[in-house]
């Protein structure tokens, strides 16, 4: 016979996964199927989800790059919804916590997306915490307390929209740089937890071409990058931006619904 002992340490979810026996212990179900296989949810654009491999995915940051109107915080605020759609349509059955650094998002937006998408539109809101950062301290201060939102409020979704922008306003180069740590640091802690991140972020001229905002702070901090281009009136062109640089693209149209195939 095995000692009680014995016993009572195979039954130990630690021991049991460490031998092979059984999941992971983690406190959040989304960080299991991170050992497992990677967990993602639909951006509600097929193209998009192409790109992303089969959607946004759990555990890591992806990041939208892109001028102003291209796109980014409309792609940010369909995700909110999206990651609040049941797992057996697409989404996570998970709520969303929206960091807004730029004072763009918007309510009714969020209706409109919500109604297309078989949504009650005052559930959805609900489904989002808000926050509004005003300043670089502050918005790492907002990362730094999402981890414990995130465990306590069923947070699938992290978006920061913009993240470049408050960091570089700062004066001195020391303090850029320490501001861009800290917001890194935050969300790679966020990633590591098991939640979706997404951050939006902003272009500069470098000569005569765009460049991401940021430079050499922000250059390897994502897991996946999207670079948006406006085309037209409504459309926008998306390209991965990988170790080659820009690689496989897709398209998607802005509309009254939210974001759509072209």
């Amino acid at each position: 016979m095995i000692p009680l002992l014995v016993r009572k340490l195979f039954e130990r979810p630690l021991l049991q996964w460490i031998l092979g026996l059984g999941e992971p212990p983690v406190k959040r179900p989304e960080a299991r199927h991170v050992y497992l296989r990677p967990l993602r949810f639909s951006t509600g654009v097929r193209g998009l989800d192409g790109l992303l491999g089969g959607g946004v995915e759990v555990g890591s940051i992806t990041e939208l790059i892109g001028e102003f109107g291209a796109g980014k915080t409309q792609v940010c605020h369909q995700l909110a919804v999206m990651v609040q759609l049941p797992r057996g349509s697409g989404g996570l059955g998970a709520r969303a916590l929206y960091v807004d650094t730029e004072g763009t998002f918007r309510p009714e937006r969020i209706v409109q997306i919500a109604r297309h998408r078989g949504l009650d539109p005052e559930q959805a809101l609900e489904n989002i915490v808000y926050a509004r950062a005003y300043n670089s301290d502050h918005l790492a201060a907002l990362l730094r307390s999402a981890s414990e939102e995130a465990l306590r409020r069923n947070i699938g979704l992290v978006v920061v929209d913009e993240v470049s922008g408050l960091p570089r306003r700062e004066e001195k180069r020391s303090e850029r740089v320490r501001a861009f740590h800290s917001v890194v640091a935050g969300l790679r802690a966020l990633a590591a937890l098991g939640v979706a991140v997404v951050a939006s972020r902003q272009v500069v001229f470098a000569g005569d071409e765009l460049a991401p905002a940021g430079g050499a702070a922000l250059d390897s901090y994502a897991h996946r990058s999207l670079f948006l281009k406006k085309r037209g009136e409504s459309l926008v062109t998306v390209e991965v931006i990988d170790e080659l640089g820009l690689g496989r693209s897709s398209s998607f149209y802005i509309t009254e619904e939210g974001v759509v195939d072209a």
